[in-house]
């Protein structure tokens, strides 16, 4: 198991929940290090007081609140341990909601949710039962580097999940970003909708970091002295301001998507036009006459199409006597 981050309890109306938080997630990415360029010496980032010039260590840095230009008010810890934080050590479940009343865009990091020893097993269990029949989430309150937050519990697997979430303040709107209205074609509105059917999946755990793979397989033959991997073709960008061709787009886009998935990349072309006018049907008394008189009118051209052979055949031997 991970190494705990935070061990507490989860407080569920009077029942507790001994718990340790371990991270959800791993950091696969890869770190460089600064150097100089002429000896390859490391370069480091060092903390400096800006009034002596000295190196300082930890335990000789304190914090401090800039309350204005060159005004500095000192905060220390014992300070921040005295202020009231009623979920210093407690997750405190506040209240269950639907898993999609939950704006995504809140959530923040993710953690596990241990038991911290057999005592906490049945009531864990419990809370997890508990979440799972009722298709619900739980919104929690709990101190995490003395700051209270907001957190979102939820059930993966045979594990309870801890989400960080920020604060409803915190998100900032995005109608200053939205795009001004324009006018779209119904027609390309239903091939962005089959380019959407086109590229659904049901399970996306097979994505990998193909950057971070080649970079692997960079450093593997730089450290031993092989030759470099072949570069990747660049892919030809779009010219800025250039004026884009939406239907061709999502033309080339479906057929595309279909021929990955190995599907027929038939693609009936559509053009942006206006919505095709659907027929109305005729009243049945309107459609019954028009029947009759098409009836009719086929039995005329067929009784003229009979004679007209008699006539001519008649004409001939009155011709040739």
């Amino acid at each position: 198991m991970p190494r705990p981050l935070w061990t507490g309890a989860i407080s569920f109306g009077l029942v507790t929940i001994p718990i340790k938080v371990v991270s959800a997630t791993e950091n696969h990415s890869i770190s460089f290090h600064q150097y100089h360029r002429e000896d390859m010496g490391r370069i480091r980032t060092r903390k400096v007081c800006e009034i002596d010039g000295e190196v300082l260590s930890q335990e000789e840095i304190g914090k401090g609140y800039e309350v204005a230009k060159d005004r500095t008010v000192p905060v220390t810890d014992e300070e921040l341990d005295r202020m009231p934080l009623p979920t210093a050590k407690a997750i405190e479940i506040v209240a269950f909601v639907e898993a999609d009343s939950i704006d995504p865009v809140r959530i923040s990091d993710s953690y596990y949710l241990a038991v911290d020893g057999q005592v906490a097993a049945k009531p864990y269990a419990l809370l997890r039962k508990a979440l799972e029949r009722s298709d619900k989430v739980a919104v929690a309150k709990f101190a995490w580097h003395n700051r209270e937050r907001l957190g979102l519990l939820r059930v993966r697997e045979d594990a309870i999940v801890l989400h960080s979430m920020r604060w409803p303040d915190e998100i900032r709107s995005p109608e200053s970003l939205a795009p001004r209205e324009t006018e779209l074609d119904e027609d390309e509105i239903e091939r962005a909708v089959q380019l959407t059917d086109s590229m659904a999946l049901d399970d996306i755990s097979g994505f990998r970091d193909r950057y971070r793979e080649a970079l692997e397989e960079l450093l593997a033959a730089k450290s031993e002295g092989k030759a470099l991997p072949a570069a990747a073709g660049a892919e030809e960008e779009e010219e800025p301001g250039k004026v884009m061709d939406l239907m061709a787009a999502l033309n080339a886009s479906v057929k595309e998507a279909r021929q990955t998935r190995g599907e027929d990349a038939t693609v009936h072309e559509m053009t942006p036009g206006r919505p095709r006018a659907r027929k109305k049907a005729a009243p049945a008394g309107k459609k019954t006459a028009a029947k009759s008189t098409a009836k009719k009118t086929a039995s005329g051209k067929t009784t003229a199409a009979r004679k007209q052979p008699a006539r001519k055949t008649a004409a001939k031997k009155r011709t040739a006597s």
